[in-house]
């Protein structure tokens, strides 16, 4: 057992000491010293159902938003929750829970015969050992002003301790680092699921950079990882700022990747081009100090327009640091923000975007994927990678602030999370 995790510790590192399947040989491929990892999706079992509103179940269901490996086993996984079953309400600017008490869960899965099967649970809480919520934040401490409702329409409150998990990374200590899309949030956990700590643009010491106070609502930081010297949490935001407002929205492909030092609690900000306007940043996972592989998605289903589901390689080495002054419209290039600047103007003030290149399409996918939202994904190997979908607890709204089945285009099946294996023909590292 601890050979096992000294070896994925040096997973994390980048090196070819590799858990599950070993070094590449001289033909470029592996030998399977580890699990058989299926070719065809992996359903995560067992799928309760946590409520039923007319002849619509809310399933649990709802892993994926984030996914992280399990630094002691090969057969064992990390699968998060997001806040729990929401949807928009019919003014635009509600968000309606049917299950208002759900609290955000980690699941450790175990691979057997063809499924991942949920061995145990952490529920996140707050400092005191409360049991989170999913409700939004009181404005000025990362809510967006959305208001939260029932499905009756009755106003809930807020909850200052409420979290939108998106990202995970678990710790050589045991303790593990979650991000969130309301704050938009760093929160530090121990093993048992207990905040250690919170880290936001709103908060005074240890915090974010002020300008990332401008998230679009529920595209916050939506990915988390760790550089393997295990010194730097690294974030990313899933979409372009509103900044200065959200009339950037439609034009800007820019979006900002933050790195903050776990010792001097300082941050480095560094510019993502998104390949067009609004896609997804929905995971970042550490190849070595400075490179990543980002998933960058559309929110379409493959039969409905899906055009970019992506894992990209990027490098920070050579990119700008633009925190600047840390003011909350952040660094501006001739009086304007960054967000409203295009490439070339940004480029011409001297400021270097990361490097990328493509690893990965992930509709390229033998058999086709056909969920909308792939959310989390893990670096098995060099040439394997797990993906996840975000189900969404197997619901949605149906554009007038109801509640309806979410089913895959064209068919009478639900959405349910599941696990796609994936070789790679191209080693990450």
């Amino acid at each position: 057992m601890k050979r096992l995790f000294q070896m994925r510790l040096l997973l994390l590192a980048g090196t070819c000491l590799l858990i599950s399947t070993g070094c590449d040989d001289d033909n470029g491929t592996e030998p399977n010293t580890g699990p058989n990892y299926p070719s065809t999706p992996v359903e995560l079992m067992p799928r309760p159902s946590l409520a039923t509103f007319g002849d619509v179940n809310v399933w649990h269901g709802g892993y994926g938003s984030g996914m992280a490996l399990d630094l002691t086993s090969d057969e064992h996984f990390y699968i998060m929750t997001d806040r729990g079953p929401n949807f928009d309400g019919a003014d635009g600017d509600s968000k309606v829970f049917p299950i208002p008490s759900f609290s955000p869960v980690i699941g450790r899965f175990k691979l057997e015969n063809g499924e991942m099967n949920l061995v145990s649970s952490i529920v996140l809480k707050d400092a005191s050992g409360t049991p989170i919520t999913g409700l939004p934040n009181p404005v000025g401490a990362g809510g967006t002003g959305e208001t939260p409702s029932d499905l009756d329409g009755n106003v809930l409150p807020f909850d200052a301790n409420g979290l939108d998990p998106e990202g995970i990374q678990f710790m050589s200590d045991g303790t593990f680092w979650v991000s969130d899309e309301y704050g938009p949030y760093m929160v530090h956990f121990n093993a048992g699921g207990t905040t250690i700590e919170r880290l936001s643009p709103f908060s005074s010491g240890r915090r974010l950079p002020l300008v990332l106070q401008k998230r679009r609502p529920n595209r916050g930081m939506e990915g988390l990882t760790i550089t393997p010297d295990q010194s730097k949490i690294v974030g990313i935001m899933q979409s372009s700022l509103d900044n200065p407002s959200k009339s950037v929205r439609s034009t800007s492909k820019v979006t900002r990747i933050v790195v903050f030092d776990l010792a001097t609690g300082t941050s480095k900000l560094f510019l993502y081009e998104q390949e067009a306007p609004a896609l997804s940043n929905s995971e970042i996972r550490a190849v070595s100090n400075t490179e990543f592989i980002v998933l960058e998605r559309d929110g379409a289903f493959q039969d409905a327009g899906a055009v970019y589901k992506r894992l990209y390689k990027i490098d920070i080495s050579n990119a700008t640091d633009v925190l600047g002054d840390d003011t909350e419209n952040g660094m501006m290039i001739n009086g304007k923000t960054l967000e409203e600047s295009t490439r070339s103007e940004i480029e011409g003030a001297g400021i270097n975007f990361v490097t990328k290149s493509l690893v990965f399409d992930i509709l390229s996918i033998s058999g086709g994927y056909p969920h909308d939202k792939p959310e989390g994904f893990v670096i098995i190997s060099s040439t394997r990678i797990g993906i996840i979908n975000d189900d969404d607890f197997g619901v949605d709204d149906n554009g007038n602030g109801g509640l309806v089945q979410k089913l895959l285009p064209g068919t009478t099946t639900t959405d349910s999370n599941k696990m796609y294996f994936v070789t790679l023909s191209t080693p990450l590292f």
